[in-house]
């Protein structure tokens, strides 16, 4: 009799977690695939900025690991003097189009236009520039607890203008890079610092940290970007939970917009060893 209770017992063991292990199908309604375009150009200090790329996809279902791209549109950029930059799909089927010949001029008026399949998509940013960076510093005593390394990039705002940035900061082991976007009001025309913390900092690693100049409207977008990006733990130019606005308007037809911004930034870069 033992022998059969125990039995019993393990069998209804088995079958209790068997049923723990149920499939529940969740119906999730899928909205028609929009244009999303990736427009960030950027002039880093140093260079001539002549090549530049803008990547065309789409959206798709939450479920889906894979992101379409979008191939045979047509994508170029004119500055203020009706001065054309074609950008072209060079490797087919990638939705990345390249520009070889593009020309950053400071305080230049870019405007951005995107044909496909019949309808028009346009944008118009002006170019920012950025401070240098002055020089990079180390603390090994940082974090709230103290222990962590912590890293300051410091750089001079200007003060003639209210001035908005960018920075993105990749540590080598990640994947994915951290962003963040401040603006001068409480550092006009003074010093300031962006710092970089993480507790799996090590001597050694690297860290690729790139200041960006941007307009108000890209400050304002970033955001609401980050903020919801931030508290569903992803970053920000991962699929967010909520539909963000950007800049570029469809003017074939007003209510079928497009995602993404059409920005034009000088940027500063710098790549530190950590000690």
């Amino acid at each position: 009799m033992k022998k059969y209770t125990y039995i019993m017992l393990l069998l209804t063991l088995a079958f209790s977690f068997t049923s723990c292990e149920e499939v529940i199908d969740i119906d999730l309604n899928t909205a028609k695939p929009r244009l999303v375009i990736d427009a960030s150009l950027k002039w880093e200090k140093g260079t001539d900025g002549a090549t530049q790329m803008i990547k065309l996809t789409t959206t798709t279902g939450y479920f889906n690991t894979e992101i379409p791209t979008v191939s045979g549109a047509t994508v170029f950029v004119t500055n203020s003097t009706e001065q054309v930059f074609d950008f072209v799909e060079t490797v087919a089927n990638s939705g990345e189009y390249i520009c070889t010949n593009f020309i950053p001029i400071m305080d230049e008026t870019y405007t951005l236009t995107v044909i496909e399949n019949g309808t028009t998509y346009t944008a118009t940013e002006k170019m920012f520039p950025v401070p240098v960076i002055d020089r990079v510093e180390q603390n090994d005593d940082g974090g709230f607890g103290g222990g962590n390394i912590e890293i300051k990039f410091f750089f001079t705002d200007d003060g003639l203008t209210d001035n908005f940035y960018l920075s993105r900061a990749k540590l080598s082991r990640y994947t994915i890079p951290e962003y963040g976007v401040s603006s001068d009001e409480f550092y006009q025309g003074n010093e300031f610092f962006d710092i970089y913390s993480d507790e799996d900092v090590e001597p050694e690693d690297t860290i690729d940290y790139t200041l960006s100049g941007i307009s108000q409207g890209y400050y304002n977008y970033l955001q609401v970007l980050l903020s919801i990006a931030g508290s569903s733990g992803g970053g920000p130019f991962q699929s967010p939970p909520a539909t963000v606005r950007g800049n570029i308007v469809n003017t074939t037809d007003i209510d079928n917009y497009a995602l993404g911004f059409f920005s034009v930034s000088e940027t500063a870069r710098v790549i530190y060893t950590v000690e």
